[in-house]
């Protein structure tokens, strides 16, 4: 017996005791961990679920978006052709032989600040503007009347060339209707002046009135009038 009036097994029996507590903590700590391992691996299980379905929802999103897009591209590529197309039939053969030269129509790729619609939308507008015809002038004006007395003088000219024919070869043949395109062709000349100036006025932006067509026409008979009287007097 010690000091302390303990005996060498009681040493030992309070060291097994300590082992014993020290083992009922450890396995109580172990638990609790085990149970906070396995919170963890739920957890982070449940958030990779989470994450794969979200990227499948994301990439069903994009095939779609893809497919929209796609569509919107051919709707707008169908659109700039037939607004091509409706303003070569409003242009002419001009701009259908410069379109051979340039890229098909289509929307500019490289801008993002305006949508493709607002594009189509401003060049419909410019196909169907049509600019205000132009007023007549005195000089337009008088190059009508030029016209007129051009028409006039190549129909008196082809009258007498065709009435000279018929009276020398008056044979009963066809010949014998000369004198009736004679006819004819004093009357057509100051007409296709007419057609004349409507091309030019229409190069111009002028507008042709009903006026002016009388003008013209009127100018043409009566210069063709005036000098085939003159040649049938000479």
């Amino acid at each position: 017996m010690n000091e302390s009036g303990l005996q060498p097994a009681d040493f030992a029996t309070a060291d097994y005791r300590s082992v014993l507590r020290r083992l009922t903590t450890l396995d109580e700590e172990a638990a609790t961990q085990r149970a906070e391992a396995v919170r963890w691996h739920d957890g982070r299980l449940a958030a990779a679920d989470e994450a794969v379905a979200g990227a499948r929802q994301a990439v069903e999103e994009a095939k779609r978006d893809v497919v929209a897009a796609q569509r919107t591209v051919e709707e707008v590529d169908a659109r700039a052709a037939g607004l091509w197309s409706e303003y070569v039939h409003k242009v002419g053969p001009v701009a259908e032989r410069y379109g051979r030269m340039m890229p098909p129509a289509s929307i500019p790729r490289q801008r993002t600040d305006r949508d493709a619609e607002d594009y189509l939308d401003e060049v419909a507008t410019k196909v169907k503007y049509t600019a205000p015809a132009r007023p007549i002038t005195g000089g337009v004006k008088v190059l009508f009347i030029v016209f007129g007395v051009l028409g006039g003088v190549a129909g008196a000219f082809l009258n007498q060339v065709l009435r000279q024919a018929g009276d020398t070869t008056a044979d009963g043949t066809w010949q014998d209707a000369l004198p009736v395109l004679a006819l004819l062709a004093l009357l057509a000349c100051p007409v296709l002046a007419v057609v004349g100036a409507k091309r030019v006025a229409d190069r111009r932006g002028t507008g042709l009135d009903a006026t002016t067509v009388a003008t013209v026409l009127i100018t043409g008979l009566v210069t063709a009038g005036l000098l085939v009287a003159a040649l049938r007097t000479a």
